[in-house]
């Protein structure tokens, strides 16, 4: 009877429990994009960047004048139309950069702009890359949680078992003794799950933008993508879609046409200036004159400028390739780990937990007939659920890998 009580639950104990409805990824991702503040943030970056490049490319403001002349005293129109000094006039000034300038820094601006648009998606994916990885660790906990205690009922009967054969002097004390430490390690491993749990849920909320405390709710399960992608198809995805390189390249660009506009600047400027002046009763005067700004301490100035922007063009181009290196290696290495967590999830959930259940439930037999001893049983015991703990450590591992895939490729890889 009690062997049938064992079997049983070690059969709830081995499958898998599917927790109630909550919370879901995709509620969780759209709230996060409304109200998380790094990503409004970065989006009123971008949209303030957005009004740069008109400004850059506008003409300076004109300048307008008002003034008089007197003669024979400091008063207003003293003079006018006796004296030939004595007038009251108006003038007006306008600026006008040599061609092109003002062309290249609005493509200068635009570029930047271009750059936080990049910045921009950059914080969306990795908002959501660590949205996605405190959720998965979140559900980790719940469904370790599931399985502890699960085990610890399983335990307990192991308890009950112990303590009857050792009542009627068929199994020695320190068979009850070893059981239940055994339930209290897992009492041990339920409250350092608890703790994950509740860091797990003060993150996503941080995350969310809620305010602390804030209910969350219990995960649904998720359940991500088989491992199909190739580690080429990730490099291309990177290379196209990868907002970090996206922003680099924009640097450059602008860089590029930041050298343009610095040897610009060895050609002058004008200054336009008319006047309307008058006189009285005599004829009015009229003024136009135009003023040249003249690079005179060009090799001071300019070709300092020039030089200045080449080797910030030479940085971005560094910079860049900095990125596009590190950006492979971490691709490589979040798919390895991808890659092996997955096969050893298959592993362990086809091969090595149904080996050892039947191990267990092997054991269980050879004990209640005396053949086996409690040791065994124990040992049989404490090795099955560790092989469940470490299918979802490598479950747990494969989600997070993809998550941090899907940040550097912008390619979708999990539900």
């Amino acid at each position: 009877m009690r062997r049938g009580i064992l079997v049983a639950a070690l059969a709830l104990s081995a499958a898998a429990q599917t927790p109630p409805a909550g919370v879901t990824l995709q509620v969780l991702t759209s709230e996060a994009m409304r109200n998380n503040p790094e990503i409004v943030a970065a989006q009123k970056s971008y949209e303030a960047a957005r009004q740069r490049p008109t400004q850059e490319s506008s003409l300076p403001d004109p300048m307008l004048s008002l003034g008089y002349v007197s003669v024979g005293n400091p008063l207003p129109a003293a003079g006018l139309g006796s004296q030939v000094q004595s007038n009251i006039g108006l003038m007006f000034s306008q600026e006008v950069p040599y061609p092109g300038k003002l062309k290249l820094r609005g493509q200068i601006a635009a570029k930047e702009a271009e750059a936080a648009f990049q910045q921009y998606q950059a914080t969306q994916l990795g908002v959501i890359s660590r949205l996605k990885q405190a959720y998965y660790r979140l559900q980790y906990a719940y469904a370790a949680s599931d399985l502890l205690a699960r085990n610890r009922d399983l335990l307990n009967k192991l308890v009950s078992v112990s303590e009857a054969r050792y009542s009627v002097g068929k199994a020695a004390q320190q068979d009850v003794l070893k059981a239940q430490t055994q339930v209290s390690i897992l009492e041990t491993r339920l409250v350092k799950l608890e703790q994950q749990r509740a860091a797990s849920e003060a993150e996503i909320g941080s995350i969310l933008n809620r305010r602390p405390g804030s209910a969350l709710g219990r995960t649904e399960p998720v359940n991500p993508k088989d491992f199909t992608v190739t580690l080429e198809e990730l490099y291309a995805a990177a290379e196209h879609n990868s907002p970090m390189l996206g922003r680099e390249r924009k640097m450059i660009e602008r860089s590029e046409l930041a050298v343009n506009s610095a040897r610009k600047e060895y050609y002058p400027d004008v200054t336009l200036t008319g006047g309307y002046f008058n006189q009285g009763s005599m004829p009015p005067m009229y003024q136009f004159q135009a003023s040249v700004k003249v690079p005179l301490y060009f090799w001071r100035k300019q070709r300092a400028g020039v030089n200045e922007q080449v080797d910030m063009l030479s940085q971005a181009r560094r910079t860049f390739e900095a990125t596009d290196q590190s950006l492979h290696y971490r691709i490589k290495d979040d798919y390895t780990m991808a890659q092996a967590s997955f096969k050893l999830t298959k592993l362990y959930a086809q091969t090595v937990v149904p080996q050892g259940n039947l191990a267990l439930e092997s054991s269980l037999s050879g004990y209640e007939t005396g053949a086996v001893d409690f040791l065994s049983v124990i040992t049989n015991y404490t090795t099955v659920l560790d092989y469940e703990m470490n299918y979802y450590d490598e479950a747990l591992n494969y989600a997070l890998a993809l998550s941090r895939l899907e940040e550097m490729t912008g390619r979708p890889l999990t539900d």
